[in-house]
């Protein structure tokens, strides 16, 4: 895992895995602005020759630590996410349901998103 970078495409709603020059895995996430500022992950992908290293998790944990990073909350809508952060209580607090939920509706008001 050490050979993985880790960067922010905030324009293209991804945090993404590099490694040896490619992108080897990614969470897709959307910023939602109200109720409150948030960044929801909706998918995570890791291509099929580099699962099992370690990478979901690293960018799991990259995505709350960058969500500390800049004052806001993490309102997960990705299974892996979700059960990661389940795991992680420590580095990943809870959302808001009402914040789950706004989430889930900005997800049915942008189809095409993801």
């Amino acid at each position: 895992m050490s050979d993985i970078e880790i960067r922010d495409d905030r324009a293209a709603g991804r945090l993404e895995a590099i490694g040896g020059g490619e992108v080897v895995g990614c969470i897709e996430y959307f910023v939602l602005d109200a109720p409150e500022r948030a960044l929801v992950p909706v998918h995570t992908i890791v291509e099929p020759a580099h699962e099992g290293k370690g990478i979901a998790g690293s960018l799991a944990r990259e995505l709350y630590a960058l969500s500390r990073r800049e004052g806001v909350v993490v309102a997960p809508l990705c299974p892996y996410v979700v059960k990661w952060a389940e795991r992680h209580p420590d580095e990943a607090p809870a959302a808001d349901p009402e914040l789950l939920r706004a989430a889930k509706e900005w997800l049915v008001a942008h189809p095409g998103r993801f």
